[in-house]
């Protein structure tokens, strides 16, 4: 019972702060713009606000070229309306020192947003490889290990895109590839089709749940995976070539700087350890467990500037590498994005780790 109501009062401030967004932004560029606020601006207002939640509910269930088509219009209008309320809120600051023409100020916001969006749109296209080198003791021989995280397949990111992902993965020739949770969106439908271009991954892959994966249906995405060569960690271990890779659930409901959950794992923590657990939490309990490099995703390093600067507000690790006591920790960018397909700020990536000899 707590988690529905739980549930529905998130939704109901998520909602309400989504609409008067909209609101907002609407009002105050016909002001700009000299605009009337009539029937049908009230009503393009109105279609334009309840199009990504009413798109993402109809992907859910019908599937083809033109529904796509509209959730990714949706989707990227999203982005469009975050980044005009974000330069009319810098328009506000500065119109109360500076005399700002209405109508040129209402053009630039309409300008600098259509730059931004198709800026964002191209960059997020673009995958990029980060090399990373982290330093291990215990180690047999040095190794190369793959991260993919958040890559989020669905309606946007369909088997294209994945295919991609494993021909750019495949060119690395890592040892390992970790996927560390978010495979899936939970918008459009997902099927044996969508995960088939993983045949062709030459490295040995691991899987541990995300959020998003919830959202799917945990059952029936472990039952899409164990078809496929990917090996799923469910509050596992698993040995490799001399090191240790623990796989962990996503912890659910709830932002807590914390793992309690990993002393029940057993392994031995006088050997190479790697940890995949979706969100960047409890790093200090994972260095505390002997766990010499966590690997996580989750914040998609804001994905959308300044969205990264509330980002930093829940999360203290939110991308890239940090060390703690002689272990350390990797948050991905995420290989994929959720909602608008843009990236402004951060980039979608493949990680290359090189674990080396302390």
């Amino acid at each position: 019972m707590n988690r529905i109501l739980s549930f529905i009062l998130f939704f109901s401030v998520f909602f309400t702060v989504y609409l008067a967004m909209h609101f907002y932004v609407f009002w105050r560029m016909s002001l700009l713009l000299g605009i009337s606020r009539n029937i049908w601006f009230y009503a393009v207002m109105a279609a334009l606000a309840l199009s990504f939640p009413v798109t993402s509910l109809i992907e859910r269930f019908l599937d083809g070229p033109v529904c796509r088509l509209f959730y990714t219009l949706a989707a990227t209008w999203l982005g469009a309306i975050f980044l005009m309320l974000c330069l009319l809120v810098i328009y506000e600051a500065v119109r109360v020192f500076v005399r700002l023409p209405s109508p040129a100020a209402g053009i630039a916001v309409l300008s600098i947003t259509l730059v931004l969006v198709v800026y964002g749109i191209l960059n997020a296209a673009f995958i990029k490889v980060n090399e990373v080198e982290v330093p291990m003791s215990g180690l047999d021989e040095e190794m190369t290990l793959v991260q993919l995280s958040d890559i989020h397949l669905g309606t946007i990111h369909d088997a294209n895109y994945l295919r991609t992902i494993v021909d750019k993965t495949n060119a690395l020739e890592p040892d390992l590839v970790l996927i560390t949770g978010d495979l899936v969106d939970g918008s459009g439908r997902i099927d044996g089709k969508s995960l088939a271009p993983f045949k062709d991954m030459k490295a040995k892959m691991f899987f541990s749940t995300g959020n998003h994966e919830t959202y799917e249906g945990i059952d029936f995405m472990i039952g899409l995976l164990n078809k496929t060569n990917v090996h799923v960690l469910r509050n596992q271990v698993v040995h490799h070539k001399g090191i240790q890779i623990v796989g962990m659930d996503n912890p659910g409901e709830g932002i807590s700087d914390q793992n309690i959950n990993l002393k029940h794992i057993k392994f031995d923590r006088d050997k190479p350890a790697v940890l995949m657990y979706h969100p960047p939490l409890g790093f200090a309990d994972a260095a505390e467990a002997g766990i010499d490099l966590q690997l996580s995703g989750h914040t998609h390093a804001g994905q959308i500037f300044p969205f990264s600067l509330f980002t930093r507000m829940f999360y203290r690790y939110t991308g890239g590498l940090y060390e703690k006591d002689g272990a350390y920790l990797y948050v991905s960018p995420g290989t994929g994005t959720w909602g608008p397909p843009m990236r402004i700020g951060s980039r979608s990536e493949i990680t290359l780790i090189r674990l080396v000899k302390e």
